[in-house]
């Protein structure tokens, strides 16, 4: 798959992109990263890519001609694959493990990393397919979005975690029912004067992972309710996991 990077500061993805474990997919090209530097299609002696808002008001205003110039030279080097174009905007729909697996499974992306306070909402109109954000917050620039999706969709490739199965394990994964990961342990056995839980010295591979559903559904029943609301509607909890959940449950309001 590839993802084209439309971007001002292509700089700041290269030691992303050479660095950790996903440094595999990305090297290999089993997720083929094109940095296009906006810049470069910019007119005048300045390059300028941003003007003031109609209207007045703070900050700055990404041009809609220079991003419909580089995206039509990155469309017209990727061909017809029927790419997204992808807008990080702090008004877009949040990223969420389900809409990475799709990036991973599909052609790649092309990646549109906004910077000021905003692009031309002329070129969002007639060219973005869906913008996308990594919370109820607002970041500088989308790079940072940008780099968390393309190390999501690295480390989901066959061969890049150095365990095959190490990401069906993650949190969110359907193959533990969507729910949050559990708590991990390693050696000391007992540091600044605790202890890890004795089922998983027992050796017992059906108590460990009793003893991790058992965690994995305490964390999400009081971090995230609304996953287990959600792993029940599509049947995955068992009564056991329903006696843990109701065990977690709040009580009920005293009547009056």
């Amino acid at each position: 798959m590839r993802f084209d990077v439309i971007t001002l500061f292509p700089e700041l993805f290269k030691p992303f992109l050479e660095t950790g474990v996903t440094r595999r997919a990305f090297e290999g090209k089993l997720v083929d990263v094109r940095l296009w530097p906006l810049r470069d299609f910019a007119e005048g002696a300045y390059r300028r890519v941003d003007d003031r808002p109609f209207g007045g008001g703070p900050g700055m205003v990404m041009l809609a001609e220079p991003l419909w110039q580089c995206l039509q030279a990155v469309r017209a080097e990727r061909g017809a694959d029927g790419a997204p174009v992808v807008l990080f905007s702090p008004i877009g729909q949040r990223i969420d493990h389900a809409w990475v697996t799709r990036q991973a499974q599909g052609p790649g992306a092309i990646l549109v990393c906004g910077r000021y306070e905003g692009i031309d909402q002329r070129f969002i109109d007639q060219h973005v397919d869906v913008q996308m954000s990594l919370g109820d917050f607002v970041l500088s620039g989308g790079e940072i979005p940008a780099m968390a999706l393309l190390d999501a969709v690295a480390r989901l490739q066959p061969g890049v975690l150095h365990d095959a199965g190490s990401h069906q394990e993650d949190s969110f994964n359907p193959a533990l029912d969507g729910l949050l990961d559990c708590p991990h342990y390693t050696r000391p056995e007992t540091w600044s004067g605790q202890g890890v839980p004795e089922p998983l010295l027992s050796g017992h591979h059906a108590r460990i992972e009793r003893w991790r559903r058992d965690q994995r559904l305490a964390a999400t029943a009081r971090l995230r309710p609304e996953l287990i609301a959600a792993a029940r509607q599509a049947g995955r909890l068992d009564p056991q996991d329903e006696a843990v959940v109701a065990r977690l449950a709040p009580p009920a309001a005293a009547g009056l």
